[in-house]
């Protein structure tokens, strides 16, 4: 007769799971904290472009704009990476909402990624057309004004409203209801979510200008919730216990001391 009692054969098995857990909590913290090293670098390399009306007909600058696009590539993989590696736990609270999450962060990703296509576009056309003069220069211009402008309308329906829908409230209502981080933690996401949805939406019907030190405070909850979340991950992992993290363990150990598992 086994000797070994339910209580440690218990321990066995939550070790491996916890292990498996915690370093899923890891790899998703450290993908939320490289869209940060890559997003906001990558905007203040962007700044000749963005704030220089006739950028297209100047010189200089092409390293640094194609250095940020370098990292908005980067922001673009870490942004899916938070979702994918995230989805496997979240969907144990809720499938469909986990499922939306992951879509909301694809969309964002492939807005940035359109947002990359026209900045360099500006600096191909830049490259092709050097030295126009009269009425070129002013359609080279006016192009790479338009181009600019697809930009800012990709970082608004991105960054802005896609993360604060999708950041915000889906992953902020599924961490507060799974109980894998501090609800108080996971409400900042809730509030913030709702702020950058607002945020954006001013900008949208011209409020204020996307910029502004208004929008700015609009989105610094979201900031923070998101930034917040990549370090407890990587210092804490999941909290524990969790709802969703115990019924995985009570499963493991029901199919363990099943009929069938004890036959075998």
């Amino acid at each position: 007769m086994p000797t070994t009692s339910p209580m440690r054969s218990n321990g066995a098995r939550g070790r491996p799971h916890d292990s498996a857990t915690r370093r899923t909590a890891r790899i998703a913290g450290v993908w939320w904290i490289i869209t940060f090293v890559t997003s906001i670098p990558a905007l203040l390399l962007y700044d000749p472009l963005l704030n220089d009306a006739n950028f297209i007909l100047s010189t200089g600058a092409d390293t640094r704009i194609q250095l940020g696009a370098i990292l908005e590539v980067g922001l673009v993989i870490s942004g899916i990476a938070t979702a994918v590696v995230m989805y496997p736990v979240l969907k144990r609270h809720s499938q469909s909402i986990a499922l939306g999450y992951v879509g909301c962060r694809i969309v964002e990703s492939c807005m940035i990624a359109v947002g990359i296509v026209s900045v360099l576009s500006v600096l191909t056309l830049r490259d092709d057309l050097a030295g126009a003069a009269g009425a070129d220069a002013a359609t080279l211009s006016t192009v790479g004004q338009s181009l600019v402008a697809v930009h800012d309308a990709t970082f608004l329906l991105g960054p802005a409203f896609c993360a604060g829908f999708g950041n915000g409230l889906l992953l902020g209502y599924l961490m507060y209801r799974s109980g894998l981080v501090p609800r108080r933690m996971a409400l900042i996401g809730l509030i913030g979510g709702p702020l950058s949805l607002v945020g954006a939406t001013a900008v949208l019907f011209g409020a204020w200008e996307q910029t502004s030190g208004t929008q700015f405070l609009f989105t610094v909850p979201e900031a923070v919730w998101e930034f917040s979340l990549g370090i407890y991950l990587i210092v804490k992992g999941f909290k524990t216990p969790s709802p969703i993290l115990g019924e995985t363990r009570e499963s493991a150990l029901d199919e363990a001391f099943s009929p069938a598992a004890a036959a075998g």
